[in-house]
């Protein structure tokens, strides 16, 4: 399979799962502020994982990802009737922390520069 083409289908799915998440899970224990960061899809199409940022706490992060783990089976059959492929991939969900890490590395600059500017005066 080209690479070209797993790209485009995982980047559809990206956004499919998405509008999913947002507009169509209706369960409370899903936290407001969840996006899909990245879809990993394997070569031949049958296996996607799906990474999950999501704002909260950590309890509040562990419930929601566990509910979209439940969830999975229904997000894969409205896969499967938006995508038209020949197998719908199983559906792994998993919890992204990078958009933490890099906004935790950026405080840490800011304090750096912060403290450099004042130690210059």
């Amino acid at each position: 399979m080209s690479e070209n083409r797993v790209r485009r289908v995982a980047e559809q799915i990206k956004k499919e799962i998405g509008q999913i998440i947002s507009a169509e899970i209706k369960d409370p224990r899903v936290a407001g502020l969840t996006s899909v960061t990245e879809v990993q899809l394997s070569r031949d199409l049958r296996h996607a994982s799906v990474y999950i940022s999501i704002y909260g706490s950590p309890a509040e992060k562990e419930e929601t990802i566990q509910t979209l783990i439940r969830a999975a089976g229904y997000v894969r059959g409205e896969i499967g009737k938006r995508v038209r492929l020949r197998y719908t991939p199983e559906i792994n969900f998993f919890l992204d922390n990078s958009i933490e890490y890099g906004a935790h590395i950026d405080s840490v600059i800011k304090s750096l520069k912060k403290d450099e500017s004042d130690g210059n005066e």
